[in-house]
């Protein structure tokens, strides 16, 4: 079964600390787990929810669940036609995990004016939020190729969390910004070639 889930940036970090393959243990005050059937519905949430929160942004999941597992959970529709859950409880979402096929995907994301972004705490991009971060790359990319690729590799959670936000937002359609999303592309594949860098639309 493909399911969605539509997350904010903290919740995207630690997927990404997982290598892509689980979701977190939900929080005490949260006692279902509950991806989306479609990804409409997902991004619905993504845009009007999550890019509009504190953090400013929405990342919208994909990932593929054992049809007999995802088949012992109710469905609940909670709204219109398309606005379909599958409740997982908090308790069950660790073997849930394990029934998840290959690795989770990011096929959307959305941002609102409040999005600083994953602000890093070593290397050239310390301190900066997420647009600061795409100028100080620009910078250290005309100048050194080797601290370039160093940059790009020490703070990966954050380049891993922005590329979109880069591609979409703060990128201007020059030269300059096309080669620079060209070059992290390019350090992302040599350094993790296991996990796609940007959206993977239509998975």
């Amino acid at each position: 079964m493909r399911l969605y889930r539509p997350v904010g940036l903290a919740e995207l970090l630690l997927i990404y600390r997982s290598g892509m393959r689980r979701f977190p243990p939900r929080l005490p005050e949260q006692p279902i787990f509950y991806p989306v059937l479609n990804e409409p519905y997902a991004r619905q949430i993504s845009r009007d929810w999550n890019a509009t929160s504190p953090q400013g942004a929405g990342y919208v999941t994909a990932f593929d669940v054992e049809d007999a597992h995802a088949a012992s959970f109710e469905v609940q529709q909670v709204g219109a036609r398309m606005h379909q859950e599958l409740w997982v409880p908090a308790e069950a979402l660790d073997v849930f995990n394990n029934h998840i096929q290959g690795r989770i995907r990011v096929t959307a994301a959305d941002f609102g004016p409040s999005f600083v972004g994953h602000v890093p705490t070593a290397f050239s991009l310390r301190g900066k939020d997420a647009r600061a971060q795409f100028g100080a790359l620009r910078d250290i990319h005309g100048y050194n190729g080797m601290d370039f690729h160093g940059e790009v590799t020490a703070n990966h959670e954050a380049v891993f969390a922005h590329f979109p936000y880069w591609e979409q937002v703060v990128a201007s359609d020059t030269a300059e910004d096309r080669n620079l999303l060209a070059a992290i592309r390019k350090v992302w594949m040599k350094a993790f070639p296991e996990l796609p860098l940007g959206l993977q639309p239509g998975y």
